[in-house]
């Protein structure tokens, strides 16, 4: 069953490169991400390159962040995919049955309608990049009270 879920994303994610008659006919530059505020008990850095914020783009986003040692976000069940690459530190993700610990050269991937609470427990705090399919909003997210 994950298989067909990380399939269908993954297949989601093609159809969205491919060219359709609408697009545009070079490619486009983002010359540089907007500035995100995060939730969570300390503040994080969210650097959004492509999504809803800084491109108008509701297809998918992704997003550079940057999380201090000890920041926790509240959980969530989000209405979409997350594809998370952790680049440096750890990145802790809760889920219904457990936890597991994401370290630098690792990736996970969150499905749409799970609950999942991200954090960064260790002292050097975690980089990593985010990819949402569709693109994150603050209406899809739902957050915990």
């Amino acid at each position: 069953m994950v298989q067909d879920c990380e399939r269908n994303s993954f297949a989601r994610v093609a159809q969205l490169l491919l060219p359709d008659d609408n697009a545009p006919t070079m490619p486009t530059l983002i010359s540089s991400p907007k500035r995100i505020e995060a939730a969570g008990n300390k503040p994080k850095i969210i650097d959004e390159f492509i999504g809803r914020v800084n491109t108008n783009e509701a297809r998918l986003s992704i997003a550079k962040m940057r999380s201090p040692g000890g920041w926790v976000e509240p959980g969530q069940r989000p209405e979409f995919d997350e594809f998370t690459i952790v680049l440096a530190g750890m990145l802790r993700v809760r889920h219904q049955a457990g936890e597991m610990d994401v370290r630098a050269g690792q990736a996970v991937i969150a499905h749409a309608g799970e609950w999942v609470q991200y954090s960064t427990p260790l002292p050097e705090g975690a980089e990593y990049v985010a990819v949402c399919l569709p693109a994150f909003s603050p209406q899809t997210v739902h957050r915990d009270a």
